[in-house]
């Protein structure tokens, strides 16, 4: 029979094999893969549309492993619609964001969006809400019970990123019940040990069930993940930034590549709309030494086996889903055209269809109870009674890594309160409880932002709880910030002496905006000006910002319970 689209003369990069094959046309037919070979004459009928490849490179679409739609502060629906000319066709999405604020309801609202999606966005169900039980209190729980119905959807395909380490470890009931139902239904079993301890813990975890990982950071712990049958995950976020280090495991040490895979975890709706989404990835791992057909490999078909879907995706081969890509330059991975399911979706960068935009209820707004307008008092931290200074501790910012430190700084005490010390870049930052509008404010303080201006940023994304975080030199400004959250229902804001300077709304579970991806991003642009001109050169604060509450990776963490020391999982108390 006719097919309904001949690709002819190009260089197949077949990931298989691991081969470029010049001179292959490839027939598609019914939205896949029908013929791979040097002549598909017999294929074209005159209903057949026929494209020349002119000799440049036929690429299968590109895979995202692990990633958060929320973190790119837009819906999946815009998310696919800034990815695609940036060739990903796959996306293994964990919506534990949204799950974190709505629960179920919310983790289905993001699935049944990405069933509508032209390309394939399957869906992980979030593990661990909250993630780091008795430490943090978010808006949502999620039981194993509900782990197990949503197993029978139709679009999940596996148990997102299991959080609580000790408790895997630990043997802890509700994780091993949760992973135990996602292995009874045949699915993957996603990982986060965000330890750099290799011992006893590491390999209870592994022993656990969960079958890979993306908190790496260096070479020892991707090869200790492939060593003990998991996939190590390397992830180029907007920012994080720990592919350099890990893929010397393979470039270095000789370990067999096809247990690594790309992923990028965050993006930030601006690195999507100008850097690009996995081709950036794939290009950043070839300027790290690897072969162009070996990271393709990581982005294709190595994510494709590990999900159990190498019959459907992952490769230019018969039977697939015709998810391809025309590169000219490999290398660069600058791409042309991208196909998916037989459809051209994108040209030259931009996008051939629109994506009708998906309708969220009013359930998943409005979601932002602060239960009291806050003043500069509530920033106030007390010293202990008559000390002249005192010494804290302090969430110190790793640039370009999810890890904190815990630091400590001697601050002086001024009228009976804890002043901030700009000029060694200590400010201030403080937890503000939104889900049940209890009006409660956790204070400590944080390096590493460089602010050196009078000052406050607040947010209502704040992994994992998504409580309001708020950065300041100013309390004045700090209350501010928080309150215009609470007026446009989430998003995040920065105030100087008493004027906003930039915004961008994310009315949705106050963690994404229902406006288009490159309206988003222009705000988030002004947003990342704003703060430069306050002092802040850190790359992507916004991102290291939105971490700051992430309770289960190390040092040094606040929560709505307090500061939390994350090498020992127990509330510690600010003063030293």
């Amino acid at each position: 029979k006719p097919a309904d689209l001949v690709i002819r003369n190009g260089r197949w990069v077949n990931v298989h094999s691991g081969e470029i094959i010049a001179g292959t046309d490839i027939a598609i037919a019914g939205g896949r893969f029908a013929y791979c070979g040097p002549n598909a004459g017999h294929a074209i009928g005159q209903s057949t549309k026929v494209v020349d490849a002119g000799g440049r490179y036929l690429v299968p679409g590109l895979c995202d492993a692990h990633m958060h739609v929320e973190s790119g502060m837009v819906t999946v629906t815009e998310f696919c619609r800034a990815v695609i000319p940036h060739g990903t066709t796959s996306m293994f999405i964990d919506p534990h964001e949204i799950a974190n604020v709505l629960g179920l309801p919310g983790v289905r609202l993001m699935h049944d969006e990405a069933v509508a999606m032209p390309i394939n966005v399957h869906v992980q169900m979030p593990s661990c809400v909250p993630s780091a039980p008795g430490l943090e209190h978010a808006g949502a729980e999620l039981t194993v019970a509900d782990v197990a119905e949503a197993m029978t959807w139709e679009n999940i395909i596996g148990l997102g990123e299991v959080m609580n380490f000790p408790g895997v470890a630990a043997n802890d009931p509700v994780m091993s019940g949760e992973i135990a139902a996602t292995v009874r239904a045949g699915k993957t079993v996603g990982g986060h040990y965000a330890s750099r301890d290799l011992g006893l813990p590491f390999h209870g975890y592994v022993a656990g069930g969960p079958e890979d990982d993306h908190e790496g950071t260096r070479a020892e712990d991707a090869i200790a993940r492939v060593r003990q049958g998991m996939k190590a995950m390397l992830r180029l976020g907007s920012a994080w930034y720990d592919v350099a280090s890990q893929i010397k495991a393979v470039t270095e040490g000789g370990i067999d590549p096809r247990n690594f895979i790309l992923c990028t975890d965050d993006s930030h709706s601006g690195t999507l709309v100008h850097e690009g989404h996995m081709d950036r990835v794939v290009r950043h791992a070839i300027q790290q030494g690897l072969k162009p057909v070996t990271a393709i490999q990581m982005a294709t078909i190595n994510t494709a086996q590990h999900f159990r879907l190498e019959r459907e995706i992952g490769s230019i081969a018969p039977g697939r889903l015709a998810d391809l890509l025309i590169v000219s330059d490999l290398a660069a991975m600058t791409i042309d055209e991208v196909y998916a399911r037989g459809v051209r979706l994108a040209k030259s960068g931009r996008l051939d269809i629109d994506i009708p935009a998906y309708d969220y209820p009013k359930t998943a707004k409005n979601t932002v109870k602060l239960g009291k307008k806050l003043s500069a008092g509530d920033f106030d931290i007390t010293a202990p009674k008559g000390a002249n200074e005192v010494r804290v501790r302090v969430i110190g910012v790793i640039e370009n890594q999810a890890p904190t430190r815990a630091l400590e700084a001697d601050l002086p005490v001024e009228d009976g309160l804890v002043a901030m010390d700009r000029r060694n870049d200590v400010c201030q930052i403080a937890l503000v409880e939104r889900h049940r509008g209890t009006g409660g404010v956790t204070n400590a303080f944080v390096s590493g932002f460089g602010y050196m201006g009078d000052c406050a940023m607040a947010s209502s994304v704040a992994h994992d709880a998504h409580h309001i975080i708020c950065v300041g030199t100013n309390k004045q400004d700090m209350a501010l910030a928080v309150n215009r959250l609470g007026e446009v229902g989430g998003g995040v804001v920065l105030f100087s002496k008493g004027k906003e300077l930039a915004l961008v709304e994310m009315p949705i579970a106050g963690l994404m905006s229902d406006e288009r991806a490159e309206i988003v991003a222009a705000k988030a642009e002004k947003l990342t000006e704003a703060m430069r001109k306050m002092g802040c050169s850190l790359n992507n604060a916004y991102m290291q910002h939105s971490l700051l509450a992430l309770v289960v990776i190390p040092e040094l963490r606040i929560s709505d319970v307090g500061l939390i020391d994350v090498t020992t999982f127990q509330k510690v108390d600010l003063f030293v």
